[in-house]
Order: structure tokens, then sequence, then C-alpha cells
């Protein structure tokens, strides 16, 4: 996942203000403490929020909010800022106070955020960072500080992206430790606006505020709408608020939903409820709370998990034994610290729950330690005869990090990496009969230490999470033959319908032989027999492939005989093929040959309860079982690997998985690189059997990469290992910390946040959308302590938003994935801690969105990529006028007609001024602040569209845009002149078509540039005065919404690239134009229709007799009227005047307008304006059914009447007038006697769909 995913990707920024980096003195030296007297002691710190004045300027311009903070600790301030300043971005905070000093000491202050800070300890600078980074560390000189309280200060700013603050400091003899709230103190001089407390309950279900002087009862009636309690800036749902009997100074506030422990709360009130004490009326006021909740956050599963029965499943699915011993349940632990003996033989005083990490609930522990003891005992069950023939082993699934393992008192094995399974013979170890110990030592020093470690962090917040240190798989024994299985590597041979089965084995000998049996519903379809040393073919006639939509598992018995010894496990496999072909002349990813999207979310496999560990067998397979009920294919394991009955889960279902290499983050020397490497070698062959895996990630934009070659080198490595699945060499590689694309593996990848992102293949490898999206939606009660990274686009508010935004968001594939896209993750299937962009809450309590409508839009995604080129686009609007025309021939004014009648007047920001166009007049832009905005998004920019223009430049210093639609944050394409190309390009976000062809422009030249976007041939076009000029490959295009602009773009949310010179004739189509069309487009623009063009025809009717003279009356004064207004640039009233007049023309008696008549007229109009709301359709709709006496004429009247009061009440904006007026009509047409039962059954289907649409 992006390091920060709303972090600008392709433009520098830059922070105005000087900075300064690193330590500020060598010692610095403080005066005594701060007196304080007893009434000036107030918790907390005084923060005073204020929006900055511009992009990367970091400086205090408006001040917003003052409000009270309890601490500095903000694992995430987005919405601290949002809820204070009323944007995320942009923002400065100043927080001052008291810190209270314990001892007398020599201090080291520490500040890590994101962006930038300062910090004064009476009135010294002690910290200077004032710098646009993210979690650089800094660290002050050691401050000599005596014991009591001292002035603190400290700055932040925000600018864009990811936002955070920690505030830590350390002595000679106390860690690095966050300043705890209870050493804040208020500003000496500043009294706050209300003074009190705010506890929440220890259930969490309700808060009290107490202030100093009894509650004015009764409480004033609304008062929820006015007091709040937010907890990690989310307002909790309020049920009542009621002063407390026993204390009147008291106001209990009982919420919907129960606070956890460690959430920041805060009361607020806005000062206009009418809460009043008995000392007066209480002002807007925002008081933090304490929190004394003791609930947590848990799954459903967490009830069912007890020391007798975790995880009780037999954990190795495709290599299992009938005899096994659990060894989950409740060990002996202690905390150990560096360099201490093991505690063999001696009693440890605590107790933790295995095999859940130190510090998740689950294991009763709840904490991290950097190194640890585990202690149990064990007695070997008699009828295993270990030492008669029979050896002993105990295994690991996975122990983070570094694991050393003793039995009875002897070290029987090490081992380090915290994702792979390990195992010891004990056999040795083992003394007599009675009961055996074992006593494991890990270290998991997390942060300090360069190990994989995924996204585990002990600092988390955002999009880094709690770490899961020591044992956190089961731990079993079983008993094996002297020579016996160790593992099986298995991989399916499709074309030659076989498996092929190589046996890993300890202690056999040359003659020792392989029996493989697979079998299909329990009966023999193949047995094959073969030395133990070699890799054994397995026939399977009539195969019967593996597959998402028919997951069918053979299963597989494998016996090792040696002699006398024997030794029999149990398997199973799915027989399928994965890789690539070319089909449609792009590299595509095929499953068992056939060209399949692989729809996925990320996984990132964390539980509220279990950390990395799921709480029950049932519990770790839910996730999966809700990525099939909601039609994906796929899961993106993301940079952690999952016990091996995750994937037998996966193999069962049906789910294709993309497997990441959990993230290192420093591979800068050999040694690292090579401990990186082995771990992922030993990754891969463990799983190298999984039918459901399919492909190998290494790396994840750029985290820990060390160059662009190491990253083609690893690739190669892994695809030899492995030959038999993709390897994805970079997921990521356009983003973050990326050192570019190494041309190796077999996919290229690209991550967009929200995206989707859209790759071309090129000739020897397939694209796939590797991250995007992550909407959010908080659930109140369902969160992670510490604050909400929510998502990367708007708050939403309600199940029915979040299901809107998630098929908005990947309605685009639909089309890239014909195009020639293989894939696409969407981040991500459940709320991990802060992060809160999943389609389940993290505690897998509440679904977040509807998954029939999830459901829906996958199967279309994934139909459409199997349909390679076949998926049907709307034609488009015929011509060569297109969906938006703006000649630009007004000459004066503020505002420029669409003459295409689409309604979308464009209108002049900044003074562009009028001037001498390619023909007529035309606008000139200034290239620092003037456009035109059309106020619409005129293009669905994931469809085919075109647009085009007339452009002459006064420069090339820099990027110029001509035409534009803005997207949430980026422009979702751009004609424009690159001036980091020095060409005419036609671009997205990503991909630019550039017109190599022609050469760099000439200033003072007229250039006629047309930009098509073709999703079926998968390109973007440029062509420069009417020819092709360049092109690129593209499968996709994102629909954000926003206006068509001309003269400038938009990136990261600000107005870029503003066009200096003359723009003429600007044209938008919803469809390919051909070439042919953009050659004629270029010699001449098209013949537009006008009112004067109506009057014309008026009056050549009426002379024809086609129109009677009465008629004629009617409809001229209004063709001449918006004649007038037209003239007069006053483009509304003009359409006021033709609707009036389209109306007249489709509801008039055939006696006074004849069809002929009506159709040219109709056409006329219809080229002028939009199409027909649905009132006005039903308008037209009687008039027909009238002129075909299907409705008497004295029946339509009435209907008429009452439809012109439903558009009356559409054209002021009214729906609620509009639908009551529509019922009314449609019950005078269920009843009327004057229309005839064929019409009353087309007026009521029609009327009842266009109620559907209110």
């Amino acid at each position: 996942m992006l390091l920060d995913r709303r972090r600008p990707t392709a433009r520098s920024r830059t922070l105005v203000t000087a900075a300064l980096t690193g330590m500020v003195g060598a010692l610095v030296a403080v005066t005594a403490p701060v007196p304080a007297s007893a009434d000036t002691l107030v918790h907390g710190l005084k923060g005073d929020y204020y929006r900055s004045s511009g992009p990367g300027v970091g400086d205090f311009a408006e001040l917003r909010t003052t409000q009270i903070d309890p601490s500095l600790e903000f694992p995430n301030l987005e919405g601290v800022l949002q809820a204070a300043t009323g944007q995320d971005d942009r923002d400065s905070v100043r927080w001052t106070g008291r810190v209270d000093v314990p001892a007398t000491d020599a201090y080291t202050f520490s500040i890590i955020g994101d962006n930038g800070f300062r910090l004064w300890v009476d009135g010294t600078l002690v910290i200077d960072h004032w710098v646009d980074d993210w979690d650089n560390r800094q660290t002050s000189a050691p401050v000599q500080l005596t014991a009591g309280l001292h002035d603190i200060r400290v700055d932040y700013f925000e600018d864009f992206g990811g936002s955070n603050l920690h505030v830590s400091w350390s002595t000679p003899t106390s860690p690095l430790a966050p300043i705890p709230a209870t050493a804040y103190y208020l500003p000496a001089d500043y009294t706050p606006p209300v003074s009190g407390d705010a506890t929440v309950a220890t259930n969490g279900s309700a808060v009290t505020l107490a202030v100093d002087h009894p509650f004015v009862q009764p409480l004033p009636t609304g008062l929820t709408d006015h007091l709040h309690v937010m907890v990690d800036d989310v307002a909790y749902p309020v049920t009542s608020i009621a002063v407390d009997p026993a204390a009147a100074g008291n106001l209990v506030i009982t919420l919907g939903a129960q606070v956890q422990k460690g959430a920041t709360v805060r009361v607020t009130y806005d000062g206009n409820g009418g809460l009043a004490t008995s000392e007066k009326s209480l002002p807007a006021f925002s008081l933090p709370g304490i929190n004394s909740s003791t609930y947590t956050l848990d799954t459903p599963w967490a009830k069912d998990v007890s020391p007798t029965n975790a995880l009780p499943d037999y954990p190795r699915p495709q290599l299992a034994r009938v005899k096994w011993e659990n060894l989950n349940g409740t060990w002996q632990f202690e905390e150990a610290t560096e360099g201490q003996a093991a505690p063999l033989g001696q009693q440890l005083d605590g107790s933790i729950l295995v095999p859940y990490p130190v510090e998740s609930k689950l294991s009763g522990v709840q904490k991290h330690v950097d190194r640890m003891f585990y202690r149990r005992t064990f007695t070997v069950p008699a009828d295993w005869k270990i030492g008669s023939g029979q050896r002993l082993v105990l295994n690991f699934g996975a122990v983070d990090y570094q694991a050393t393992v003793w039995v009875n008192g002897t070290q029987v094995t090490s081992h380090t990496g915290g994702y792979d399974k390990f195992s010891a013979d004990i056999t040795d170890a083992v003394t007599g009969t009675g009961p055996q110990e074992i006593v494991v030592g890990v270290v998991d020093t997390t942060d300090s230490s360069n190990q994989p470690v995924g996204k585990q962090t002990n600092n988390p917040g955002g999009i880094f999470y709690t770490p899961a240190s020591g044992i956190w798989q089961t731990v079993w024994l079983e008993p094996v033959a002297a020579a016996h299985i160790d593992s099986l590597g298995i991989t399916s041979d499709v074309p030659g319908s076989a498996f092929v089965v190589t046996p890993r084995t300890t202690g056999a000998s040359a003659d020792a032989t392989v029996t493989v049996v697979a079998s299909a519903k329990g009966k023999e379809v193949a047995r094959v027999t073969g030395p133990a040393s070699s890799a054994l073919r397995v026939p399977i006639a009539d195969a019967h492939l593996w597959s998402p939509s028919d997951p069918y598992l053979y299963d597989l018995s494998v016996t090792l005989h040696d002699g006398d010894s024997t030794d029999a496990v149990t398997s199973y496999q799915g027989l399928r093929s994965i890789g690539l072909k070319v089909i449609d002349g792009k590299q595509r990813i095929v499953l068992n040959g056939k060209p399949t999207f692989l729809l996925s979310t990320l996984d990132q496999g964390y539980w509220p309860d279990g950390i990395y560990t799921a709480p029950t067998d049932e519990a770790l397979a839910f996730d999966l079982v809700q990525h099939k009920e909601m039609g994906f294919n796929t899961v993106r394991k993301h940079i952690k690997v999952e016990p091996d009955r995750w994937y037998y889960w996966a193999d069962r279902l049906g789910l294709l998985v993309w497997q990441d290499m959990p993230a290192t983050f420093d591979l800068s020397t050999g040694a690292k690189r090579a401990s990186f490497e082995s771990q992922l070698d030993q990754i891969v062959t463990e799983h190298d059997s999984d039918t459901s895996v399919i492909g190998w990630i290494p790396f994840n934009e750029g985290w820990g990469e060390y160059s662009k070659q190491f990253t083609g080198e690893v690739a190669d490595h892994v695809k030899a290992l492995d030959p038999t699945r993709l390897v994805d060499a970079h997921s990521g590689v356009n983003c973050c910390n990326s050192h570019g694309d190494s041309g190796h593996g077999d996919v290229i990848d690209w991550h967009q946040y929200n995206g989707p992102a859209f790759p071309a293949p090129d000739a020897n490898r397939a694209a796939v959308d590797g991250e995007h999206g992550g909407f959010g939606l908080v659930i109140p009660g369902h969160t992670w302590p510490g604050g909400s990274l929510s998502n990367y686009g708007a708050d939403l508010k309600t199940t029915a938003d979040l299901t809107r935004a998630y098929v908005a968001n990947q309605t685009p594939l639909i089309a890239a994935a014909s195009c020639g896209l293989s894939g696409s993750v969407y981040t991500q299937i459940t709320d991990v801690e802060t992060e809160l962009n999943g389609l389940w809450t993290y505690d897998r309590r509440v679904e977040k969105v509807d998954p029939a409508a999830v459901r829906d839009i996958n199967q279309r995604i994934i139909a459409a990529g199997e349909s390679t080129g076949q998926v049907q686009l709307p034609p488009g609007k015929p011509g060569l006028v297109g969906v938006g025309d703006w000649q630009l021939d007004e000459g004066s004014g503020t505002v420029t007609e669409d003459t295409s009648g689409g309604a979308h007047d464009g209108t002049l920001v900044g003074g562009p001024t009028w001037t001498a166009g390619k023909t007529g007049s035309a606008l000139h832009f200034d290239g620092h602040s003037q456009y035109v905005d059309t106020g619409a998004e005129i293009l669905d920019t994931s469809g085919n569209y075109t647009v085009s223009a007339w452009a002459k430049l006064d420069s090339t210093n820099g990027f110029a845009t001509v035409v534009s639609q803005d997207g949430a944050s980026r422009s979702d394409f751009f004609l424009q002149y690159s001036g980091a190309d020095h060409r005419w390009a036609f671009s997205t976000p990503d991909v630019r078509a550039l017109a190599s062809d022609v050469g760099e422009p000439k200033v003072g030249q007229w250039y006629h540039l047309t930009g098509v976007r073709d999703v079926r041939a998968g390109q973007l076009r440029i062509y420069v005065d009417g020819a092709l000029a360049g092109t690129a490959s593209t499968c996709g295009g994102v629909d954000d919404g926003g206006n068509l602009v001309i003269g400038r773009a938009k990136w990261d949310g600000n107005p870029v690239d503003f066009f200096p010179g003359t723009i003429d004739s600007v044209h938008a189509y919803d469809r390919v134009l051909s070439d042919a069309e953009i050659a004629s487009l270029a010699a001449q623009e098209p013949t537009t229709t006008t009112p004067s063009d109506v009057t014309a025809a008026v009056d050549e009717l009426k002379r024809s007799g086609d129109l009677l003279s009465s008629e004629a009356g009617v409809l001229r004064p209004l063709s001449t009227g918006a004649e007038s207004a037209r003239a007069a640039h006053d483009y509304a009233t003009m359409r006021t005047r033709l609707q009036a007049l389209r109306t007249e023309v489709d509801t008039a008696r055939t006696s006074k307008l004849g069809d002929a008549a009506r159709d040219r007229l109709s056409g006329l109009l219809d080229a002028q304006l939009p199409a027909r709301t649905g009132v006005q359709g039903l308008q037209r709709l009687v008039g027909d059914l009238s002129r075909q006496d299907a409705v008497f004429q004295s029946g339509s009247a009435g209907l008429l009447d009452q439809l012109a009061a439903a558009r009356a009440a559409e054209v002021a904006g009214d729906p609620a007038t509009v639908k009551a007026r529509l019922q009314e009509f449609r019950a005078a047409v269920a009843t009327s006697r004057k229309v005839s039962a064929s019409a009353r059954a087309t007026l009521l289907a029609r009327t009842d769909a266009v109620l559907a649409t209110l």
C-alpha cells in the first residue's frame, strides 16, 4: 500500500519557508521551572489551529479554532485537522502549555511526524525541522531541566497527504517514550471558555460532563444537534442527554456506540443549543475527555477461544499425518532482557495463550516486548513408540522473529524469520516417559532491526500497524518414521494432464521408493511408484481443471517405503496453469489457457483481537468467504504470509492469490540483501504447492528497494525458483520510493489512489492495477483507537454512499479489462486499525457495502476480461458538432456559448481577453490565472471520447493545457503542450501520447489539435493539423466527475498549466472520431444551428401551408425572442424561449402543424437544446397520442396543464413538487375516460419510469 497514497508522484513540491534540519545545539541549559499555583494546573495543551496561505507554505495565515488537546500523541491528524480547520491539508498548529518534569535530569526530546515541526522548551528552540517530509525522526541535544513545570511550545504544519505527530522524551536512565498526557498543563495565562471534565464510563457507553455549577433544567430540546461526543474525531451517535440526579453539575451523555479503550474523546458544543448553568449560558467549547473505558474491539469468534481449543485444527493440510498433538494453549511466559540466560527448568512468572502474538488481546499479555521466553511441558503418548523406529518432531508454524528452542535443557534448534515454518527432531532430547520441558526464547525488535516486518511497527498509526511478536502460529508434535517425508513439491502440467510430485525426505536410503495415489471424490484415478529421490509424474485421465468458478481438487496420498520403514501423508492439489498469452496483440494473463481478469482486494490479514493470528479457523476462512460472496476471484495477500490453513481455504473456495514478500525497509548491505533473499526463497518453497497461489510479489512501492538492478535480479531468481507462477517484480513501480521499472518479471504493476491505475502491457509483460480505491466509511463503535485514516477521497456517511463510490470507482475497469488490463486490486477487504477503507469493519461485525451491488459490478468486470475486446460502448452523438462546442466567437462579454445543444456555456475566469481567432474571434490567456469553466462534466472519461481545439502559443516555458476535465485531484485528461517533451501531447495522469512526428511547436503559429481516447484499441492518439502525430497505449480512464475547462489543468487539487496564448473553436465528443472526420474538422468547422434557423423554417413552413398562420404567430415570437437573447449573449433566456417553442411543437395538433413540419422544427430545436427531461418526454408523448386521437383533445389539455406544472417545478429545482404533480398526472391518466386503453398503459408505464428516477 502507498506509504502516503495522496502524495504527488510526478511533480515536486517546494516549501517556501526556509528550514534547518537536525540537532540544535550540543547541550541546552534551561533555567529553573515555572512556578505554579494550584488554580492554574489544568491538564492539556492549548492548540491554535490555522489554515496556511497555500500549498507548501507552512505558515499561520488564518486562525480557525482554539481547543484543548490532551497530549501530543497523534497517530493520525487527518480527522483532528478536518474538524478544527475544515480541511485536512495545508494546516498549521501551535501548541503551548507547560510540561511537568518529574525529576532533575538531562532530557532528550524526540519528534517524528508528517510534515514539519519545531519544539521550544522554556523559550529555547531545541528541535527545528520545518521541512516538508514525513516520518523523519528528529532528536534534540540533551536539555538540562530541573523538576517541575516548564514552558513548552510545538509548532507543526501539514502540507499534503497523511499527517501524524509523536513527541517523546528520554533521559540517561529512562528509555524513549511518549510524553504522557498527565505531564501536560495549560499555559498559566490561558483560561478556557468552560472549565470542566469529561469522563467516559468504564463500559464505554456514556460520557459524563462535569462543570463547576448546576445545569439549568429542564435541558433545552434539540441539544443533541449542538452537543457532540467526538471519538478519535468522529462524531458518535448520542441517544440521550440528561442531568445526573445525584449531581446537578454533571451531564450524562448516553452514546449509541461503545467507546474503545485508548480512544481520544472530546466533548464539543457549538454554543447555540441553549445550554446553561446557574452561572451563565455556556459558550462554544471543546473539552478533552478522560477515557476510562475498558471496552476493546474483538471479532465474533473471540468468545469461542479458550486455552483448551486455541486453533485445534491440523495446521498443515498439504502434508497431513494421522498422529499429532497440538501444543497450543496456556504456556508460561515472561519478558526478558538482552543477554539473559534461558530459564531452563524454572517456572516463569506470567502466562500467555499460544499461538496469539504477545501484543494481542487473545494472548492475555497485550503489550510489545522485544525479548521473551515461553515455557511449557508435554508428555509423549506411549503408542507413538518414540525411539523404537519412530522419531519425534516439534513443529512451529511461525515465530516472529528469532527463535531458539530448548527441550529438557538441550538446544534443539534456532531459526530466523517470522513468516515460515521450522521443525526440530527432538527425539534425542526427550528423557524418560514423564513431563518434558520446552523453552522458547524469542527476539523481535521490529523497528530497530532490518528484518522483514511487513506493516508492523512499534509506533503504529496510518498505514502501519501493531507488531505481532513471538509465537503466532500453531505449535505441534508428531511422530515420524526414521525415513520420512518433510514436504511435497506438487506442480501441475495441464497440457500433459498430470501432476508432478517431488517428495522432500529425511533419512531415506538410495533404495527408498514413494507411491503416490490420486483420488477424485473417493475413487482412485492414478497410482505411480518411483524412487524417493525423483519427481514422479502422475497422469490424470479426463482431467478436471481447477478454477475460481470450479475449484476442483484431487486428493493425494503419498507413502515412503524404505525397508521396514513406512511414512504416509495425505495431501491434495488442483490441476491448473497460469501464464501469459498474446491476445488481440497484447500480453494477457491466462488461467488454464484462457484470459482471466484477476479481480482482487488487498487483504492484510490483521485482526483486532489476534493481530496476525485469526481467532479461529472459521474466522481465518471468513474474509475469503466474503471475497467469494462479493464476486472477487483473487486476493492479494499484502506483505504478510498466512498459516497454511489460509491457503487451504483459498484452494477449497476457489480464489487466486498474489503472494507478497513481507517488506524489509533496509537492504543497504550485502548481508541484509542475502538475508532477505534467503527468507524469500523459504517462503516461495513452502508455498510452491498451493493451488491458489499464482504469483509472487517481491517488492511493494520501492519499500526497502536497493536498486532497480537488484529488483530485476530478485525477480529473475524467483522465476527460476518457481517457473510455474507469475512474478510481479515490483508492485507499484510507478509510485513512491520506486527506483523505476527494472523491465523484469511477468507483470507491469501500477498503483493509483483513488484510481484505478491503467498501465499498458508491453511486449513481454501483462499489465495490472496493483492497488487502488480505498474509500472510507467510519462505523462508530467498530473502529480502532487512535484516529481514522479513513480514505483517499470524499468522506462517506452511509453504506449506500460507499456502495455507490465503489461501483463508480470500479466501473472503468470494464472497458480496461476488455482492452488488455489483466488484473486489479481494490484496497481493501476490511478496515485495519486506524485505516478505515475496508468493505467490512475491522471487527468483522458490519458489512459496509451492499454485497449484491458489489458482486454485480465485479462479475461484469471479470466477464469483460474474458471477452477480450468485445465490450460494447455507446455509439455517441453523430456529427462533428459534438456534445460540447465552444466557438468563442462572441468577441465580448464574460460568457461563451455552448452551441452543441448541451447548454454548458463557458464562464470566463480571471479575465481572458477577446482577440482575433483562427476564424472569427477567440480568447487570449495570460498563462497565469485565466481560463474558461464550462460548469459541467462534459465527457465520461472512462469510455471513448475526443477533444479538439485550435491553439497558438505565446511561449513554450513549461506545460500549457488547452483543454482538460477536472478529476478529484488531477485532470482526467490533458490536451496540452508538454513542457517536459517540447511537443504537443494528449495525456491522462499516467500516460502521455506525444506528437513526436511534427516536432517542437512554434510560438505564434496556429495548430489544430485533436486528442482521442479509443477504448477498443487501448490507445491515446494525438492529431496535429488533421494528421495522426503520436500514440500511447492505455487500457483505462477514470471518470471523476469534474468540469471541462479551457486554458488550464488540475494537479494534486490545484489549478496548474495555465495556457499562454490563444485558443479557438473547442469541441468535445462522446465517441472516437475517425481519421477522416478529424481531417475534415481541421479543414473546416462544422455548421451549427441557431435560433435564426428556426425563424427561417417557421417562415418557410407558413408560406408552404404546412404551418397554420395562427400557430406561426405562436412560434415566431419565441424564435425571434431567442435570436435577440443570443445576440445579447443571454443564453439562459435564449434557451428558455427555445424550450417553450419545443414544448409547443411537441404538443401542437396536426391541424396546426403537419408531421413533416413538426419533425423539421423538432430537429432544429433538438440541435440547440439538451435532451428532453422525463417530464418533457411525457409532454411530447401526450402530444403524440393526441395527434393520433388516442387521447382526445379535450382530455389532453388538462393532462398537459398538469405536466406544465411539473415542468415548472423541474425548472425551479423542486423534485418534491415534481413528484407530487406527476402523481396527480398519473391519477388523472388512470381514471380519464378520454384516454384510450392502449394510451393509458403507455402513459402509466412511462410515468412510473420517470417517478422511479426521482
